[in-house]
């Protein structure tokens, strides 16, 4: 007789991994029993006198996880015998061996799906929140681990009788022990009602398609927020959101309900339609197709639309009954803060703004916005990182002696905790500017940090002193009575990279709008040589000046202007720029007294926007810069940027641009930015680099990422792909710089 005792850490609990080691070990005639643990790991305890029954159990253990479950870590010890006649899945325990991973949310399954369409299923057709083991919410439900039903928010609907003998029926595969599991008799309830709250009598589904094909606004809840639905061919009704949503420009995602429907409006790859149809259901920016009968309005200016799949059985059912199978789904919040999870909050800030409200009671424990991915040059790049990929870790190949908090950047943010060789990224939680979308980003640090029983040593934040995280860094760090430590901005983004591939030395590009500097100015476009935590700054972009700080940003034109004045008198400027001639004369008059300084990629492609006429007025983050990728649809001119120094000499680019001025301004934007890309990755070359790390906003556009990687002389680019390249990755560069501090 032998007895082991098993710990797995990984992704095993709310995915059926207790009822799958129960089957299998039955299966192989062994005693024992299995339960969650308080870290979100799983004990097991085996007791068999066959070698070859136990053997086997390993074996199926391995080869045979449910498809959510994911196994990191186990460790086998042998245990004394207990006098166990069968086994068993007992109830939670709640010490904590080995952290382990929370699940995240997932799309609804086929089997599922299949159920909710199928009229013979008395008590699942045409039911709106079906799920199994395998499949629906997670991580949005849940109050605290262990992963139990009591420890979410479907507590609060008891099983019925049917779903009962679900749970405690050992043959049933998707639902024996299954958490999240219900049905339309004891489950979740949809309700139709008006912004002001007036109940809509009949079928809450069929209602709401036909207030959207009539042209209404409709809030929708869904797994992590609510959305907002729209007829995608409606003029009026978009202009009638954009207006409400104070939203003239930023484009809207796309909810189809299959590919086959997303092909019509789009260009799908092979890696795209994976991306689409993947358990994590992200929306995924596709080529437009030409002539498509998608409204334009929905991303002014840009070649790209976000598509994604249904990933509920309501957002099934809903799109089924529209006569084109394809609604926009955005998010549902006021422009600026985060979006809502309940009803009230529906009723309080999207009052005036939608018309309708489709909802359900069940709670909405932990905000979840819709993950955003696209794939550049053949790269998959993560913009945003949320629902079905948060709250995923991330490991190091190093340890963090003490357990940290990481608060990332200010704009489209999320934090992080760490500890041991662990990385958990918050989900998106957004700009963190506004007071309310700040009190989420505490929120979910501390929500992380109650989950796996953690007292943070040190707190890690920006050196921009005028964030807003770095006000919350600070008061954790007096909170908590850690130490505070600032790390640069774009060396935050070089480990952030770094730390996905396990680099701990190299060269990296870090290209994006602003990030405080070591110098105090506005650092934006740098090849940055690192070994731990020591780096030095070796080539940038030419430094121009930066008056009036951040107007910049919301006013191509002013950086268009700015450039031209290096090159060009202020008489003759005012032939390129459409600013006024008092606005002209204060810029003239800054430029002479000692102002700030910038190498800002995001600010030059601006002004490059400006100069051909893209993007005048920034009315979202990126803008101008995304327009003139999507711009740029043309061929590769002779031209070259030089090198003085250590800066990257930008001004040589409009003198270009002058000259060549009656040119296609396709191929001038195209090759700007194709040249821009050659530029920085023939100055990191002269660093002799083993390997080319790439990251910062601006790395996902498509041209300047393909004028890197086709220079590089057969140096290995990489780019990050676990977490944004964007400011939404820069929590996970700081933790890993927390991983070179001594203990």
């Amino acid at each position: 007789m032998k007895a082991f005792r098993i710990i797995i850490s990984g992704i095993v609990q709310g995915v059926g991994f207790r009822p799958f080691i129960y089957r299998i070990a039955v299966r192989n005639n062994l005693k024992g029993y299995v339960r969650n643990l308080g870290g979100s790991e799983v004990e097991i305890k085996i007791i068999g006198k066959d070698d070859d029954l136990i053997g086997k159990f390993f074996s199926e253990l391995f080869s045979n996880l449910p498809p959510s479950a994911k196994i990191e870590k186990m460790i086998v010890e042998e245990s004394g015998i207990e006098d166990l006649s069968e086994f068993k899945i007992l109830s939670s325990g709640n010490k904590i061996h080995e952290i382990s991973e929370i699940p995240p949310d997932l799309s609804i399954c086929d089997d599922c799906l299949k159920e909710v369409l199928d009229k013979n299923n008395k008590r699942r057709y045409y039911y709106a929140f079906n799920s199994c083991a395998f499949c629906g919410p997670k991580f949005s439900i849940l109050y605290k681990v262990p992963y139990d039903r009591e420890n979410t928010s479907m507590r609060d609907f008891p099983l019925c009788k049917d779903c009962t003998n679900e749970y405690y029926d050992p043959n049933n595969i998707r639902r024996f022990d299954a958490q999240g599991i219900s049905c339309s008799i004891c489950g979740p309830k949809l309700f139709l009602e008006t912004i002001y709250g007036e109940k809509i009598d009949g079928d809450p589904i069929s209602l709401t398609a036909k207030l959207i094909e009539e042209g209404n606004i409709v809030a929708i809840k869904g797994i992590g927020g609510f959305h907002i639905a729209v007829d995608p061919f409606n003029d009026d009704v978009i202009i009638k959101l954009r207006e409400r949503k104070k939203r003239p420009q930023q484009p809207f995602a796309l909810m189809g309900i299959s590919t086959e429907v997303i092909k019509k409006y789009a260009e799908v790859s092979e890696t795209e339609e994976y991306l689409l149809n993947s358990p994590e259901r992200p929306i995924v920016l596709l080529k437009k197709k030409d002539n498509s009968s998608i409204s334009k309005l929905i991303s002014p200016g840009l070649d790209r639309n976000g598509f994604f799949l249904y990933y509920t059985g309501l957002h099934y059912l809903l799109l089924n009954q529209l006569k084109d199978k394809i609604s926009i789904m955005t998010s549902g919040n006021k422009h600026g803060i985060p979006m809502c999870t309940d009803e009230e909050c529906v009723r309080r800030e999207l009052n005036g703004i939608v018309d309708y409200v489709l909802y359900h009671n069940r709670k909405i424990v932990n905000r979840v916005d819709d993950s955003v991915l696209r794939v550049s040059n053949g790269r998959i790049m993560m913009l945003r990182r949320g629902r079905g990929y948060a709250p995923t870790w991330i490991r190091l190949n190093r340890e963090i002696n003490y357990p940290v908090i990481a608060v990332g950047a200010e704009l489209q943010n999320a934090g992080a905790i760490g500890f041991k060789d662990k990385v958990i990224p918050t989900q998106y939680i957004g700009d963190t500017d506004k007071i309310e979308t700040l009190n989420n980003l505490e929120k979910y640090i501390k929500y992380f940090l109650n989950v796996y029983s953690l007292t943070p040593k040190i707190v890690i934040a920006d050196k921009n002193p005028s964030y807003q995280s770095v006000k919350l860094a600070t008061k954790l760090s007096q909170e908590y009575s850690a130490e505070l430590i600032q790390v640069q901005h774009h060396f935050a983004h070089a480990l952030s990279v770094a730390s996905e591939n396990g680099i701990e030395e190299g060269v990296a590009i870090t290209i994006d709008g602003i990030g405080y500097g070591d110098d105090g100015n506005a650092w934006g476009g740098e090849v940055i040589k690192f070994d731990g935590i020591k780096y030095s700054r070796e080539f940038h972009l030419e430094y121009v000046p930066y008056p009036g700080g951040d107007i910049n940003a919301l006013k191509p034109e002013r950086m268009l202007a700015i450039f031209l004045s290096r090159i060009l008198t202020f008489d003759e400027i005012s032939k390129f720029v459409k600013l006024d001639s008092r606005e002209l004369r204060v810029i003239e008059h800054q430029l002479k007294e000692k102002t700030l300084m910038t190498s800002s990629t995001g600010r030059f492609l601006d002004a490059i926007s400006a100069f051909l006429g893209v993007c005048n007025k920034r009315t979202y983050e990126g803008e101008p810069a995304i327009k003139l990728e999507a711009f740029s649809k043309g061929k590769l001119l002779d031209f070259e940027f030089d090198l003085r120094n250590d800066e990257i000499i930008t001004e040589k680019a409009f003198e270009w641009l002058i000259q060549n001025k009656d040119k296609d301004g396709r191929d001038l934007a195209y090759t700007i930015q194709y040249k821009l890309g050659k530029a920085l990755v023939k100055t990191a070359l002269k660093l002799n680099p083993e390997k080319i790390l790439v990251s910062g906003g601006a790395s996902v556009n498509e041209i300047i990422l393909k004028g890197i990687m086709e220079n590089s002389e057969g140096v290995e680019v990489i780019t990050p792909n676990k977490v944004p390249a964007g400011d939404g990755g820069i929590a996970l560069g700081q933790v890993f710089y927390s991983s070179f501090i001594e203990s």
